[in-house]
């Protein structure tokens, strides 16, 4: 390496000497994560990423909403406080389209980018919504399965050889489970793999891959009370080799699984019997009931898991449930709704659980109940009809559904406070609909499902351009009269 000429002058030049305006020209080329990185980093560098040039770059939504925001805030807060309604679904024209399928119950939806991906009975359907709204037939139905489909998860290919060639870095694979016994991995509207070894319906599948970054293997769990480790690395299209290791010490059929948070190779799994197992995946033999490290059990019946770090929350029976995973010991009882809850969804970095009862939702502070033995909700809302079976919550909002209700509530996740309400089924409809059937939300959209005598319906709703705003009223159901049907057929409508 040359060394530098002590004659020569060297610079002493910062970053911080660049002009602000020079600056936020280069980082309005950033995107909203490296922005929030940028305005952290220092005092100077948050002075750049706040300059209105960048956030009116990226206001692209309608003037109206910008110009009237502008009158009371910054650039930049009317940016943030208008992608927040939208991720919190405040609005009452969003864009709206149905797609009509064959008279059955749904067992799972699923969004994936802008598509979705639906069961019902032993069929499985997949829509571009993109390509369905242009006119171009993209609505697949599959039927490779012969027996009722149990579960349905969605995996990142990164880090697995499955379709290296072809496939770009963050395409999602399809997964599903069926009482016919098996295994099927469907990729471009098709089932590419077949795996075969459970000696009876295969009930549930590990909610994520097992491994390094990425994940290499896949845990299901079955009827027959074994968990089974697949490596999605095999080759062959009927799975031969798939099969990497059978986990016998259940009793009974395994019904929920879930990798632990902070060492990825730990499994914990439980059984219709509330037990609790959790299994070091990392060990080498090919029938594994060595691998157990861990036992313990919980009232009830289970209803839901989450891993998060090095605790699990269990769902069973009418509690949710902390478990250290490190001692295997009961360190909390987050939530206790009596007589028994049927959804449950947790947000570690809010420190919140939700729960779904009959007929109403509760919001737990799980900081607050650590330090009580009986612990209280934090809010409480009575808005449904029968039990709230669905429920999905982000940081933004709170998804609540049932099978008695035809309408979904949206909820802020930090107040509690309604924001909407929509139908799922048409409005003339709604007295023959079996109510919510089933719903998924990927940030601006949000799918419905419901079923009468004649047909099911899934109704697509996209937020992400919506203007007009719900009009706050004493009504628990604020949109109940807005007609979405009038959407869907003219694409909007003006305020």
């Amino acid at each position: 390496m040359a060394e530098a000429d002590p004659s020569r002058p060297q610079s002493t030049k910062k970053i911080t000497d660049v002009d602000v305006d020079s600056l936020a020209h280069c980082a309005g080329y950033l995107n909203l994560q490296d922005l929030s990185n940028l305005a952290i980093s220092c005092k100077y560098f948050k002075r750049v990423a706040y300059s209105d040039s960048i956030w009116l770059r990226l206001f692209s939504w309608p003037e109206q909403t910008l110009s009237c925001s502008s009158q009371t805030l910054e650039v930049r807060e009317a940016y943030m406080a208008r992608r927040t309604a939208l991720q919190q679904f405040k609005f009452v024209d969003p864009f709206v389209a149905d797609f009509y399928t064959v008279s059955q119950p749904y067992s799972h939806i699923a969004m994936d980018k802008n598509d979705v991906v639906y069961s019902q009975g032993s069929m499985i359907g997949m829509m571009k919504i993109d390509s369905c709204l242009s006119g171009r037939q993209s609505f697949i139905m599959r039927s490779d399965h012969n027996a009722r489909i149990t579960c349905m998860r969605l995996f990142s290919l990164d880090g697995t050889s499955l379709f290296k060639s072809d496939a770009p870095g963050n395409e999602n694979i399809l997964v599903t489970s069926s009482c016919d016994h098996t295994i099927r991995l469907w990729w471009k509207g098709s089932c590419q793999r077949c795996f075969r070894g459970h000696n009876g319906p295969v009930s549930i599948l590990s909610d994520k891959l097992l491994g390094e970054v990425g994940g290499k293997v896949l845990a299901s769990g079955g009827e027959d009370a074994t968990v089974r480790l697949w490596s999605l690395n095999s080759n062959g299209k009927r799975g031969q080799q798939a099969l990497k290791a059978t986990l016998y010490g259940h009793e009974k059929p395994v019904k929920l699984i879930s990798v632990a948070g902070h060492k990825t190779s730990l499994l914990v799994t439980i059984s219709k019997n509330s037990k609790v197992r959790v299994w070091d995946t990392a060990t080498s033999s090919a029938v594994r009931s060595s691998c157990c490290v861990g036992m313990t059990s919980v009232p009830g019946a289970p209803v839901k898991m989450k891993c998060h770090e090095s605790m699990v929350y269990v769902a069973a029976g009418s509690s949710v449930i902390a478990i250290d995973l490190r001692t295997m010991q009961k360190v909390l009882t987050a939530a206790v709704y009596r007589p028994n809850l049927y959804s449950f969804e947790i947000m570690p970095s809010k420190s919140l659980i939700c729960t779904g009862g009959n007929g109403s939702v509760m919001l737990w502070d799980i900081r607050r109940n650590q330090e009580t033995l009986t612990p209280e909700p934090i809010a409480e809302l009575e808005s449904h009809t029968g039990p709230v079976t669905f429920l999905h919550m982000d940081q933004y909002k709170i998804v609540t559904g049932g099978p008695e209700d035809s309408y979904v509530n949206v909820l802020e996740t930090d107040t509690f406070a309604q924001t909407n309400s929509l139908i799922c089924c048409s409005t003339e409809e709604a007295s023959t609909s079996s109510g919510c059937a089933g719903l998924a939300v990927n940030g601006y959209q949000i799918v419905t499902a419901s079923y009468g005598e004649e047909h099911g319906l899934l109704r697509f709703r996209d937020f992400a351009n919506a203007a007009c705003p719900v009009v706050e009223s004493g009504d628990d159901h604020a949109s109940k009269f807005w007609d979405p049907q009038s959407y869907s057929d003219s694409g909007g409508s003006d305020c």
